[in-house]
């Protein structure tokens, strides 16, 4: 939760404060978002449009140019990107493309987590008690790599750019109990109304005291489609009324299973001398999750049953594909450690293009204390 003695917004109103700015354009991965971003920066968006090309995967949840497309199409709804105008947002393109490839990925992650039941306290409290495999946060405390650890800020940053926002677009569809706990949840996540103190916030503190860069869609670029389809998947749930019950098991599972991992990565900041502003978003969730859990299970999750005791395969989906994502992601981090090769796309310290062709350096705040063939996992 925020701290009690920090000043609310409302009571200095005249605190001067950075605007929500656009992100930059990523490179494109593929013939779809090549011809999409041609699309967006080079056509009005109410004009005579070229076709995109078609794109049918085989895994949805793994094809980079699919997930990219998809979560530039959702950005445009949050902060959008700068030289993009604000009415591709609301263009058909935009709109038939972001619900094709939203349902690839909802098809996909239906199929794989079909066999996960349809009672959902009793599945959330299964994956609550300890799951089969070896855990992340756990790994990485054993580890005490820094190299590592900065990668798995830069693979967690899209998503926690956004902490909370996804969630709540649940909120106007909500009643009763099972909105007085959203509220509740989500008032902390933004920082009880405190400037600087939201979640979102608090991570980029933890960015910037890692030597990363903080800046709003820096780390898209880097990451591989495992990554953007954590994001992509909270997107699409909080996207419309017919999946409410599985945004909120998404949001219940996050918040009953986040205190030990949250913890060890407070304690690992300190072991890897990051200092305290590093380790105060991870501190933060101990806190707050630790009242969040409960909250979700048994007024979020537990009131929407009461309220239509048919919505539990729903609520068990969000849950479910949550850990899948988040399964695949772990998978993917350890894969490349264990292979001694960097898992982003863009390894620390090295030289990229945006899709507007500027070159930049990834970690570059780090680069005098940081020797950059050290961020590659095993070169150290």
């Amino acid at each position: 939760m925020a701290d009690a003695h920090l000043p609310s917004a409302l009571s200095d109103p005249t605190r001067p404060s950075a605007p929500a700015r656009p992100a930059r354009l990523p490179a494109p991965r593929g013939p779809l978002t090549a011809s999409l971003f041609e699309l967006w920066l080079g056509h009005p968006p109410n004009g005579a449009l070229p076709p995109l090309p078609s794109l049918a995967v085989d895994d949805p949840l793994s094809d980079d140019d699919l997930q990219l497309a998809l979560y530039c199409c959702w950005e445009l709804s949050y902060r959008g990107f700068a030289g993009v105008h604000p009415g591709w947002e609301e263009s058909t393109t935009t709109f038939e493309l972001r619900r094709d490839l939203g349902g690839q990925i909802e098809g996909a992650l239906r199929e794989l987590t079909a066999a996960a039941g349809t009672d959902p306290l009793r599945y959330l409290d299964e994956l609550t008690s300890g799951g089969d495999g070896p855990s992340l946060s756990a790994h990485l405390l054993a580890a005490e790599r820094l190299d590592w650890f900065l990668e798995f800020l830069a693979h967690r940053a899209p998503y926690q750019s956004k902490e909370a926002d996804p969630h709540s677009w649940g909120l106007p569809r909500l009643a009763g109990l099972p909105k007085a706990a959203m509220v509740e949840i989500q008032s902390d996540e933004y920082g009880e109304g405190r400037p600087g103190q939201a979640h979102a916030d608090l991570f980029a503190a933890t960015l910037r005291s890692a030597g990363l860069d903080d800046a709003y869609g820096a780390w898209v670029d880097h990451v591989p489609a495992v990554t953007l389809a954590t994001t992509n998947l909270i997107s699409h749930l909080g996207s419309a009324r017919r999946l409410v019950p599985a945004l909120a098991g998404h949001l219940a599972l996050f918040e009953m299973t986040s205190v030990g991992p949250m913890g060890r990565y407070a304690e690992l900041c300190d072991r890897l001398a990051l200092g305290p502003e590093a380790r105060r978003f991870f501190d933060v969730h101990v806190q707050a999750d630790d009242h969040h859990g409960p909250l979700a299970r048994n007024h979020l999750v537990g009131g929407l049953l009461a309220q239509d005791p048919g919505c539990g395969a729903e609520i068990v989906f969000g849950a479910a594909a949550l850990d899948l994502v988040e399964r695949r992601l772990a998978e993917h981090l350890r894969t490349a450690w264990d292979r001694g090769r960097s898992s982003l796309r863009i390894p620390l310290g090295a030289p990229h293009r945006h899709g507007s062709g500027h070159p930049e350096v990834a970690g570059a705040a780090r680069a005098t204390t940081l020797d950059p063939g050290a961020a590659v996992a095993g070169s150290a």
